[in-house]
């Protein structure tokens, strides 16, 4: 990994110089604009609106548009007036319960490693923390911005989490929370079981990205010149309404064989839930033969 970043833990008198990593990356399959024809890669012009010039990196600005349209010009010379106090500092506020801070507010996540002369305060720091149960809420400027954050120990290490500011945090103004919905006791004791049922220790090393991995195999055919085959039509979700706690009772007797190792059983309880599976099935059967035949 390469460092990012260099400054330093700001803790009363005690300065902890570190560096920063990104703790995180996205898997996710990369791709180029290409001509469809030849494979030839897309390229795009920086093109001026009002001369139609090709405009340098030399001579392009930021700019703010105003309500009227109108644009405000800013130069590297107006952000560098800004007062960024924290620059090249991680100063710590407070220190808090974790289960304080709603897990909305968290953005990115880094590690950060002492430098050979603040090896001994990171760990002195990082023990004192680790033993009080909470995090330590800071402050850090990144890229020309300033952000909340929170310092916690994983591994032996300190992760600093770059937090959403307060008015970032978008309000869920949806309508049904207006609405006037009747929950049943025995609906709610049911959904209760379900999760109960489903209850575990959580380990990530059992989930795996399906698409990703799907997507590589197609490229690695192609590359073989292989024939591609079209993967199976997943059935569609929704359809006709099914009994609500019919479809949560089966839901828990499935959980249940499932842990227990038992075959699959038809009940009851999964008629309401199958049959109106079974009917959404027949109406697509015809969709799915014509587009065959097609």
């Amino acid at each position: 990994m390469r460092s990012i970043w260099k400054g330093a833990i700001s803790f009363g008198l005690v300065t902890i110089p570190v560096k920063l990593f990104s703790a995180t990356e996205q898997k996710d399959v990369s791709f180029h604009q290409v001509h469809r024809a030849d494979g030839g890669r897309i390229r795009y012009k920086r093109v001026c609106t009002k001369d139609g010039e090709e405009v340098p990196y030399s001579d392009i600005a930021k700019g703010y548009e105003l309500a009227t349209g109108e644009i405000v010009v800013l130069t590297d010379e107006d952000f560098e007036g800004l007062p960024l106090s924290t620059s090249r500092r991680i100063d710590v506020l407070q220190f808090a319960p974790a289960d304080q801070i709603d897990p909305i507010y968290f953005a990115k996540s880094y590690y950060l490693e002492p430098d050979a002369q603040g090896a001994k305060p990171y760990v002195l720091l990082r023990n004192a923390l680790e033993s009080s149960g909470q995090v330590a809420v800071v402050k850090v400027a990144l890229r020309q911005r300033e952000s909340l954050a929170t310092l916690r120990v994983r591994d032996g290490v300190f992760v600093l989490e770059t937090m959403l500011w307060p008015d970032e945090i978008r309000r869920p103004d949806f309508e049904f929370l207006d609405e006037d919905i009747e929950v049943r006791p025995q609906e709610l004791k049911m959904a209760e079981s379900l999760i109960a049922t489903m209850e575990s220790d959580f380990d990530p090393a059992a989930y795996h990205d399906s698409y990703r991995e799907a997507l590589q195999e197609v490229i690695e055919a192609k590359v073989a010149g292989k024939e591609v085959m079209a993967p199976a039509e997943a059935e569609e979700e929704g359809g006709p309404a099914v009994d609500l706690m019919a479809a949560l009772r089966a839901s828990v007797e499935a959980a249940k064989r499932e842990r227990s190792g038992e075959p699959a059983k038809a009940g009851k309880a999964t008629k309401g839930a199958k049959g109106a599976k079974e009917k959404e099935a027949e109406k697509a059967a015809p969709k799915r033969k014509a587009r065959k035949s097609a």
